[in-house]
């Protein structure tokens, strides 16, 4: 191939990362790849969808519906394993339940009648997971007085903060970001329970790349924690390294979204 794209769709907090990874790949494999992150998310997973990027980091969700699709032509090409001990080592993350430090909510069955964000619907983290959880409780979205759309994890962290919503689901890697990048926050919040663990947004390739490149870029971020310079790169993000992932590892994500169909959700209701 005479080029290739790689684009994330993840929080707004990977992308030096994701910059940091592309140049990295570039450098080490000779290879003309450009990183596409000067459009919103929703058009980069777009431009996968329709083959004008060929490589993209994105929501195991999302992941699982284009896989299931007729004729699906991608593949898994490898998962990051966060550094943090809660992870065991393994290729998973997990969904904290975020409060405001004063606010009187003790455990998730307190937030009944509470005002609720979530990030964006197909969001597996902040929203297919809660979802779940509520049809496992026999309750659905009118658990919940409120509930918001903030449009980004972020988002719903500053929502929490400001008093203008009482929880949230936040994906715990991307609130590991904030709080390293913002540790006075630390103080602001708690953590009132955990979804989880469910298996980590994947690196996802298209099958129009060739096999043996798809192969060489696999083999690439698979021994990149083992590259003084590939290492550092992981560990600025609190990455121990890539793992090779299966399908099966997102058959637990396949099962929640089934299962949270059940409860009833109102996507923006107040």
């Amino acid at each position: 191939m005479k080029s290739l794209k790689l684009t994330s769709c993840m929080a707004s907090n990977a992308d030096g990362f994701v910059t940091a990874l592309t140049e990295y790949l570039r450098q080490h494999l000779s290879l003309p790849l450009q990183l596409v992150d000067d459009i919103p998310w929703q058009q980069r997973e777009q431009g996968f969808d329709n083959g004008d990027i060929q490589i993209c980091w994105i929501c195991g969700l999302p992941y699982a519906w284009k896989k299931d699709r007729p004729g699906s032509a991608i593949e898994l090409l490898a998962t990051p394993v966060l550094e943090a001990r809660r992870y065991a080592g393994k290729a998973v993350y997990l969904s904290d339940i975020v409060v405001h430090r004063d606010s009187p909510f003790q455990c998730f069955d307190d937030l009944a009648d509470s005002r609720w964000a979530y990030n964006e619907p197909h969001s597996h983290s902040g929203c297919y997971v809660v979802r779940n959880h509520l049809a496992k409780l026999g309750k659905d979205g009118d658990f919940f007085a409120e509930i918001i759309e903030s449009g980004a994890h972020q988002n719903s962290l500053q929502m929490i903060l400001a008093g203008k919503i009482d929880a949230a689901a936040i994906d715990s890697w991307v609130l590991e970001l904030e709080l390293q990048k913002m540790p006075e926050q630390r103080e602001k919040i708690r953590i009132i329970d955990t979804l989880g663990p469910s298996a980590f947004p994947p690196f996802i390739i298209s099958k129009q790349v060739p096999l043996p490149l798809r192969q060489q870029l696999r083999n690439a971020l698979l021994d990149m924690h083992n590259n003084p310079q590939g290492l550092a790169i992981l560990q600025a993000v609190q990455i121990s390294h890539f793992a090779e992932s299966h399908d099966r590892d997102y058959d637990g994500i396949r099962q929640m979204a089934k299962q949270a169909q059940r409860a009833h959700w109102t996507q923006d209701k107040r």
